[in-house]
């Protein structure tokens, strides 16, 4: 049995990446500190004092965006409060993924607890409930520009801590916001002045997106040296491009790293030993098995930056106004919930995956054309002209690396006003999160493909060995349900199961077990 992974401690200090990815995917309970309930509550103390006060003050005692020079009364602002949350409820098509919410709920939580947003500290305990009792409000796909925040995907989130709309239970069922809380025991919450504003103004749904496509490309990056050392391996390459000294000379980090683990994966082939002397009639590789470290290197270096972003946004309050307790207080409008710095590198990653599994495509390519395999059967055909081999395998790669460049199309160079042009340049940065989620399947695929390409051919070497870090891949291949040369069959259960024992980590961690974990 797995154990529960251990609760992540929501404070004024900032969430780790893995912290994110524990509470979204792995259901890790929420801890409110210390430090956070008493900044929470220092921030609540200005905002009471500024709604008493007879001086407008922005989201406390106003309206919002355009209708913000309007002075709200007193007995009106609880109501203000709730229209708010439903008019910006607002969201359209299909529903977002439970993690991304959960994700989404963790980071809105992150930001109250750093006490600049004014929230009591019941309501922020009352998200972190949500989260507790496995309750999901229903998110939809489309409702953010990715400015003022995630303004409809949050709304989702305001409107079941009020007790309504429709959410999800820990098992899956839809129902009623008020039904889901009544069974966990939770009482709904009354918003009062700049309550529901601070609930939604926020960049947390791309951010969450943000952080578990970082996790997932770090793993696939070093998935695809695995693929990209096996195709090497099958097609009688060389691993003498790979040696430390000719990285040196070109000193991107993620480079050396990638080059690093190709060396580590055909240490102790006997397949390239098979080559490796003076008969060997071989002057150079193709790009896509010589240049592999340099691509692979420059994405996990581009990776690397993204997460140093998001690093920067987890230690960030979004909001707008943000509540500064320096003094007597005050509140201040800002533009810190501009999705800018976080759509731009969800952007950069979705270039990333499609140029990385545009390469391992290509290597997949070489396998089937009997001209640049090298000895290998067309196809890898059991019985070529009878059989068709992994022929329509490298269509579906095909296929999807299409998808994936049309997908690399950045959605932060676009902008549509908004809010009687108040908000006259927003960030986009919710579509570029949820294209790479996209993306990231896309690569899980095509890389996927790759390694059961790999396999057949380094199989059908025989008897030649091949690396027992490559051979450990073709085992746990065969062993998830993936099977080996022979009579066609049905090929698309073969290629899930690829996918998800890529996808999964279990071909990473079948390396791992033999050579010790990848850089």
């Amino acid at each position: 049995m797995t154990a529960a992974p251990a609760p992540v401690l929501v404070d004024v200090g900032p969430l780790s990446l893995e912290d994110v990815v524990a509470v979204a995917r792995d259901g890790a309970r929420v801890v409110l500190g210390d430090a956070a309930v008493a900044a929470l509550a220092r921030a609540r103390d200005v905002v009471d004092r500024l709604a008493s006060a007879p001086t407008p003050a922005y989201g406390i005692s106003t309206g919002f965006g355009a209708l913000a020079t309007r002075h709200i009364p007193t007995e009106l602002r609880a109501q203000l409060q709730r229209s708010l949350v439903r008019s910006h409820a607002a969201g359209s098509g299909p529903e977002v993924e439970r993690e991304v919410v959960r994700a989404l709920m963790l980071l809105r939580l992150s930001t109250l607890a750093t006490g600049h947003t004014g929230v009591r500290v019941g309501t922020a305990r009352l998200l972190a409930d949500l989260l507790d009792h496995g309750i999901t409000p229903v998110v939809h796909e489309y409702g953010s520009l990715g400015c003022s925040g995630d303004l409809a995907p949050l709304a989702h989130c305001a409107l079941a801590l009020m007790g309504e709309g429709t959410v999800r239970d820990a098992s899956g069922v839809l129902m009623p916001a008020a039904d889901a809380l009544a069974a966990a025991g939770l009482t709904p919450v009354e918003l009062v002045a700049k309550e529901g504003l601070a609930l939604i103004n926020g960049t947390d749904g791309m951010l969450g997106m943000l952080a578990m496509a970082i996790a997932d490309l770090r793993r696939l990056l070093r998935t695809a040296d695995v693929a990209a050392a096996m195709s090497v391996e099958a097609q009688l390459g060389t691993d003498r491009v790979f040696a430390p000294e000719l990285q040196a000379i070109r000193p991107h980090p993620g480079q050396a790293l990638s080059a690093a683990n190709l060396t580590r994966l055909l240490a102790g082939s006997g397949v390239v030993a098979s080559h490796r002397g003076p008969d060997c009639n071989r002057v150079q590789d193709a790009y896509s098995l010589r240049c592999a470290p340099q691509v692979h290197g420059a994405a996990r270096d581009t990776v690397e930056h993204a997460a140093v972003v998001a690093g920067r946004e987890l230690a960030s309050a979004v909001d707008n106004p943000v509540v500064l307790t320096d003094g007597e207080g005050r509140v201040e409008s800002n533009g810190n919930f501009h999705g800018a710095p976080v759509g731009y590198v969800l952007d950069f990653l979705a270039i990333v995956a499609a140029d990385v599994a545009s390469m391992s495509e290509r290597r997949t390519d070489r396998f089937l054309d009997r001209s640049r395999s090298h000895g290998l059967p067309p196809f890898l055909a059991h019985d070529p002209g009878v059989d068709s081999g992994l022929m329509i395998a490298q269509y579906t790669q095909a296929a999807v690396v299409s998808e994936l460049k049309r997908l690399a199309v950045p959605a932060s160079v676009d902008s549509i006003p908004s809010s009687a042009m108040q908000e006259d340049h927003v960030s986009m940065g919710w579509s570029a999160a949820r294209k790479l989620r996209h993306s990231v399947d896309g690569l899980t695929r095509v890389v996927a493909i790759e390694v059961m390409t790999a396999a057949r051919a380094l199989e059908l070497r025989a008897p030649l060995e091949p690396a027992p870090a490559t051979a450990a891949v073709v085992r746990v291949l065969r062993e998830g349900g993936v099977q080996g040369p022979g009579p066609d069959r049905h090929l698309s259960p073969e290629i899930e199961a690829a996918v998800s024992l890529v996808g999964s980590g279990a071909v990473l961690n079948a390396v791992h077990e033999v050579i010790g974990e990848l850089a």
